[in-house]
């Protein structure tokens, strides 16, 4: 029987929310306040403000639109819980997850690239009888606007004869034409010309021009009969005699072949690996700006609108701000364009100053959205949202300070406060003792994570928070936290670059220590990822002879070409480890116990258990990726996706297994009394006490647990973990790797998402690695992080064009106390406050 209660005005009440984690919790929480959730990772802050309240309000409100969308209604899953009342609309402000598409940029995210096409459109000054475009052809991503060319993309891409054939003193034989396809494929295409009478065993630079010219650049697709394995003169006999081939094989040159599969790959692997045999070049006709001509002859204040996009917003602002304030002379022949001219240049004026206030004036609106850091992309959507001037709404914030440097948490929270007075309610998940001490209430979730916390320890004035003693966060807050010794390590080495420009860097030269724990900082947009994320991974990988890794496809190329070298110390590096915030699998399918290799040892333990034996299961029996033993409703994904129209799909549990993605003969098999699907419901925690001594398990789920990440349930799909998480799970799985040391390790913004204590915990982790003999290299804003590491660089001064240059090195000590770095006034005060 539910209580009734009655609802306190001006604040939500929540009743008996069980979702996740939460064990049955009543709240009341205040509107028009700045409410932050604390508690350490995993302890179900987030349950509670996006699970709860916000999949509360959006059902409300999907409820009031439409009965289509009610009839669907039943599968959108309702939160667990009893009865939530004063519940505004909600908006959420997530960290994106998952790689966002080339093509978006950041006029597209902000709608200021709506508003410039409008503005050239409808205002533009267009050459004498040229007629009125519409806003869409200023757009490079549409038909009416793409350069004809290179369809829109801004470069071409050729082949060249030194491009395929890199090495000319190799025979064919010996892949002398690097850019045909490897493996079968490549050979295919040497057998066909061996058939054809050319000769695969001489030097390429020894064949005839016309010989070479035709192999690489031919269109033309000859087929002819294959022997495999026969060598050329057997070849030559067999073709004579007319014998029967082992197939026909269909020629094609290798220019051909690149081009191909270039336009037409849906893999963006491949799209790199046939790139690098290409030559690319601006496109010629567009000059690189991706537009067709028509649009590109249209000005406004005096330049064409790839010319204005490419401008930082802090000179747009600038260029925009007489237009807006009619400081412009009018143009007497279109009274009409000088009105819609001062209307829109008003509207980008208004929706700069957020943006410009939010810190983010360095970036200009071309640049692509996947070369920016999760903290920018976060405070992008927030800006939006600022602009948009509703009220009476509650904005539910994960972590906005991800990837701030304190000196722009400043700005964050002036935004926060501004939406706040325009009548606005703010729930923040937040674990930055800076964004907390500012808010007017406190929600702290715990003691600790997953099955061990989803408790309230406290609602109230931040002040109260000081007496509870249950509380990890209270320490934080107002205890103090110290920071353990660490013993002094001299460098190896030094791995020195030279000359890297990307970017906002012009040609920076840069030394990071070998065998220490570097931090890499500077403020939002000073270059630390140009820097690290992209030239240093990219160099040290190709020095290796590698490609980064596989989940970086998606990355493009930064802007402008990635230039520079690695002058020394790459004969101290044998391997490159990113561990990056991308998802560790895009479907439910993937989990941290596929990840970590941690189930192919549980597979096996149910395969020797008695009863599989009698039956001859194998350990594939119990993958939910092979047919023999999963669920066939589902094939194992334990979800069946439900498409919604309009709406995203939302995945909903199996109607036959529910949710154990197993059939019903698997599931009979038991080890110590529980089946494969109540192993991967088991928390790492619990598993591992349930596998207490069978080591190649224990150590596994040991270091899962060293890095704070017992809470997690073993089965846990991957597209329910943060990027935090799958970071750290990243990162236990190269932990458990015995490593031979001269490694390199480089992680972008590791204490994402994780509470203070669980930062204490990452970086007893990294001091493990740097101890085994290897290099680790850190960009972070955390001063518990940058104050425990060896050696800091610090970039700067500012952002964008006001950044990219190493304003101060060395110990956090001397790094602390250099006159013209912004992160230096921080770090001192952590450290005092640590003495």
């Amino acid at each position: 029987m539910a209580h009734h209660h009655t609802p306190k005005p001006g604040f939500v009440t929540v009743r008996g929310a069980r979702e996740h984690n939460l064990k049955n919790v009543d709240l009341d929480i205040p509107r028009d306040a700045l409410v932050v959730f604390t508690g350490v990772s995993g302890s179900g802050k987030s349950s509670l403000a996006f699970g709860t309240l916000y999949a509360e309000a959006q059902r409300r409100y999907l409820e009031s639109v439409s009965p289509y969308a009610r009839r669907l209604f039943h599968q959108l899953s309702v939160p667990d819980v009893d009865e939530i009342d004063g519940l505004p609309p909600a908006v959420a402000l997530q960290q994106q997850r998952g790689a966002p598409t080339t093509r978006s940029s950041v006029g597209s995210v902000t709608t200021l690239g709506n508003l410039l096409r409008m503005l050239y459109s409808r205002a533009g000054e267009y050459p004498r009888n040229q007629p009125i475009i519409h806003a869409e052809a200023f757009s490079p991503n549409s038909p009416e606007g793409a350069c004809p060319t290179c369809h829109g993309m801004g470069m071409t891409y050729d082949a060249t004869e030194a491009s395929m054939v890199p090495d000319p003193s190799l025979t064919i034989r010996e892949r002398a034409i690097a850019a045909w396809p490897q493996a079968w494929y490549g050979q295919n295409l040497r057998d066909i010309l061996v058939t054809l009478g050319y000769d695969v065993d001489k030097p390429w630079k020894d064949l005839p021009q016309k010989t070479r010219d035709w192999i690489l650049f031919t269109e033309e697709q000859p087929t002819a009969p294959v022997y495999a394995g026969f060598t050329p003169e057997e070849t030559k006999l067999a073709v004579k005699q007319k014998m029967e081939p082992s197939y026909m094989g269909t020629f094609s040159g290798a220019r051909r072949y690149l081009l191909h599969t270039f336009s037409n790959t849906q893999s963006a692997m491949m799209k790199k690996r046939v790139q690098q045999y290409m030559v690319s070049a601006p496109c010629p006709t567009c000059k690189g700006k991706r537009l067709r001509k028509e649009s590109l002859s249209v000005k406004f204040a005096g330049r064409d609108i790839a010319e204005i996009a490419h401008l930082s917003l802090e000179k747009l602002a600038e260029t925009l701000a007489p237009f807006a304030n009619n400081k412009k002379k009018a143009d007497p022949a279109h009274p009409e364009r000088n009105i819609v001219a001062q209307r829109i240049t008003a509207d980008i004026c208004a929706r700069l100053q957020v943006l410009l206030d939010l810190g983010l004036g360095y970036l200009t609106p071309d640049r692509s959205t996947p070369t920016l850091s999760p903290g920018e992309l976060q405070r992008l959507r927030l800006a939006t949202q600022v602009r948009s001037n509703l009220f009476g709404v509650v904005y539910v914030l994960d972590e906005p300070s991800a990837g701030l440097h304190p000196a722009d948490t400043e700005a964050l929270l002036r935004a926060l406060k501004g939406l706040k007075a325009s009548g606005n309610t703010l729930f923040v998940v937040e674990h930055e003792t800076d964004v907390i001490r500012e808010a007017d209430w406190i929600v702290d979730v715990g003691p600790a994570a997953g099955t061990n916390g989803g408790e309230i320890l406290y609602s109230g004035d931040p002040q109260g928070l000081e007496s509870v003693q249950g509380s990890v966060t209270r320490n934080y807050l107002f205890g103090r936290q110290s920071i353990p010794e660490r013993p002094d390590y001299s460098p190896k080495d030094w791995l020195q670059l030279k000359g890297i420009s990307r970017n906002n860097l012009h040609g920076l030269d840069a030394a990071f220590p070998l065998g220490l724990l570097t931090a890499v900082t500077g403020i939002s947009g000073s270059g630390k990822s140009s820097l690290v994320s992209q030239a240093l991974v990219e160099l040290v990988a190709g020095a290796l002879g590698h490609a980064p890794d596989a989940e970086h496809e998606e990355t493009p190329q930064a802007q402008g070409s990635a230039d520079g070298q690695i002058a020394s110390g790459m004969e101290h590096i044998a391997r490159l480890v990113q561990v990056n915030q991308a998802p560790i699998g895009r479907t439910p399918r993937s989990n941290l116990a596929t990840y970590t290799g941690l189930f192919d040892h549980v597979r096996k333990i149910f395969a020797e258990t008695p009863m599989a034996r009698s039956r001859k299961y194998d350990a594939g029996r119990f993958s939910f990726n092979v047919a023999k033993g999963r669920c066939k409703t589902c094939e194992g994904e334990g979800f069946v996706m439900v498409e919604l129209l309009f709406l995203p799909s939302v995945y909903s549990p199996c109607p036959t297994c529910h949710g154990a993605r197993y059939n019903e003969k698997t599931l009979e098999v038991t080890y110590r009394d529980k089946n494969i699907a109540e192993v991967l419901g088991l928390t790492v925690d619990q598993a591992h006490a349930f596998f207490a001594g069978d080591e190649s398990v224990q150590r596994p789920l040991g270091v899962l647990r060293d890095v704070g990440l017992g809470y997690l349930r073993l089965g846990q799909p991957a597209t329910e973990l943060s990027g935090g998480e799958a970071q750290r799970i990243k990162l236990a799985t190269e932990l458990q790797r015995t490593g031979k040391g001269n490694t390199l390790y480089v992680l972008d913004e590791p204490t994402t998402g994780l509470h203070p204590s669980d930062v204490d915990k990452l970086m007893l982790q990294l001091e493990r690695l740097v101890a085994a003999g290897n290099t680790v290299i850190v960009v972070e804003h955390d001063m518990r992080v940058i104050a425990g590491a060896d050696w800091v660089i610090d970039m700067g001064p500012g952002a964008g064009e006001k950044g990219g240059n190493i304003v101060a090195e060395g110990p956090p000590s001397a790094v602390a106390a250099s006159p013209n770095s912004k992160t230096a006034p921080y770090l001192s005060a952590f450290i005092a406050s640590m003495q």
